[in-house]
């Protein structure tokens, strides 16, 4: 398999890699525009954008645009994330011309019409709604808003409800005017086509895109701090949040074994501590994202009214006792935990297509999966103990609880059990 990357005079980026012995296709745009390039009064704005591009374009219908992909057996999505906006498709290597085609249509043509934009936003409202009536959805929302306060990248990406109420046809043709120029944009491709054919289409369909305004993105800077909101609910949700290394750093992986031995699986520490010897939750994870600029490990649970303060209490416990005896077994096993998610993921062209995308729009190019492998190997028990450290003497965290929270502890009685 051979990553191959093509750059059009426009700045447009093309990246594929052919994987031998698939009969399909995953191809997309990415596109460097998601919830943290808005301003506040576009707050939402990218993804009612996304849910447009469905709706009909200056030569499709949006029934056309399901049909078509459909009556070949393929499937269409998309999705909005803070730092993109992903338009993909899925088809046999013979109708790899056909989902390009579409893709771009939908991506450069659309027409919003007004009636649509009016049914979409309804939907986008329940969506919404749905979402506020999900707590552990919301408590993750918060904990963004509280980690990284009045900032693009502490901001939902569904945006309040009064904002997405008042979009225009203006303001989504103005979002695409700010932010959809070629060089912000990469068609990624995996699976089995044509290289060269395929080469030759994007240049007919992307080659003559004017490059849009430059944009600088305010950087994200933690802050931390806490929400806890009282709920008539059956269990406490509780999110915690520590700032951890961005996706440029190498100390990421280290961050990401971490919090797999913390709380990634069965085996791990929270979840045998928490779960099954004392049985105070369902469910408890830790997990480490990151951005550009920033990153967060996060740990999650729910749990009885009744039991927050032992849970909260042992998961304190559990933070300070990893920079001591993180053992060498554990550590192990959360690298080849890493190493199989990485590698067997990417056994799916959808999976491998988005992977080449991101690492376009963070590196500007595709590293070797031999180097990714290699820096996680490198990563040592001391380094694990070393960031577990920094954890549990950090001055600094983000606390969302929603539910009976009227005894939960706050966050100062967190840290000084973290102090203690």
């Amino acid at each position: 398999m051979t990553v191959k990357l093509h750059t059009l005079s426009n700045g447009f980026r093309i990246v594929t890699e052919n994987m031998p012995g698939l009969k399909s296709t995953a191809i997309g745009i990415w596109i460097m525009a998601g919830g943290r390039h808005e301003r506040i009064e576009q707050n939402g704005i990218a993804h009612f954008l996304e849910h447009m591009a469905f709706k009909g374009t200056k030569r499709r219908t949006a029934l056309q645009i399901a049909e078509e992909i459909e009556d070949v057996g393929g499937y269409i999505n998309a999705y909005t994330s803070r730092e993109m906006t992903a338009y993909y498709a899925r088809v046999l290597e013979d109708d790899v011309s056909l989902a390009l085609d579409v893709i771009s249509d939908i991506v450069l043509n659309p027409v919003f019409d007004e009636s649509e934009i009016e049914v979409e936003r309804g939907v986008i409202l329940q969506e919404i709604g749905q979402a506020l009536d999900t707590p552990d959805d919301v408590v993750f929302d918060w904990l963004q808003e509280v980690a990284y306060p009045e900032q693009p990248v502490g901001r939902t990406i569904l945006g309040p409800s009064e904002r997405v109420s008042s979009f225009s046809r203006k303001d989504l043709s103005g979002f695409v005017a700010e932010h959809y120029g070629p060089e912000k944009m990469i068609l990624s491709v995996a699976g089995a086509f044509d290289h060269d054919k395929l080469l030759a289409e994007a240049e007919v369909i992307f080659g003559d895109l004017k490059r849009g305004p430059a944009q600088i993105i305010q950087p994200a800077k933690f802050q931390g701090g806490e929400r806890l909101e009282v709920k008539s609910l059956e269990q406490v949700h509780f999110a915690l949040a520590f700032e951890t290394p961005d996706y440029c750093d190498d100390a990421i992986y280290t961050a990401q074994i971490y919090s797999s031995a913390l709380g990634g699986g069965m085996s791990s520490r929270l979840f045998q501590e928490v779960r099954e010897k004392r049985g105070l939750c369902y469910t408890i994870f830790a997990q480490t994202g990151a951005y550009i600029d920033t990153g967060l490990t996060t740990i999650y649970a729910g749990t009885s009214a009744e039991q927050i303060g032992e849970l909260t209490s042992i998961t304190m416990d559990e933070l300070k006792r990893a920079a001591d005896d993180m053992s060498d077994a554990e550590i192990a096993r959360a690298v080849a935990q890493m190493k199989a998610g990485m590698l067997m993921g990417l056994e799916s062209p959808s999976s491998r297509a988005e992977r080449l995308a991101r690492l376009i729009s963070i590196w500007g190019r595709v590293p070797a999966l031999d180097e990714v492998v290699a820096k996680i190997d490198a990563v040592t028990t001391q380094d694990v103990r070393d960031f577990a450290a920094g954890i549990a003497g950090s001055a600094n965290a983000a606390l969302t609880m929603y539910g009976p929270v009227e005894n939960a502890p706050t966050l100062a009685q967190l840290r000084e059990r973290l102090a203690a």
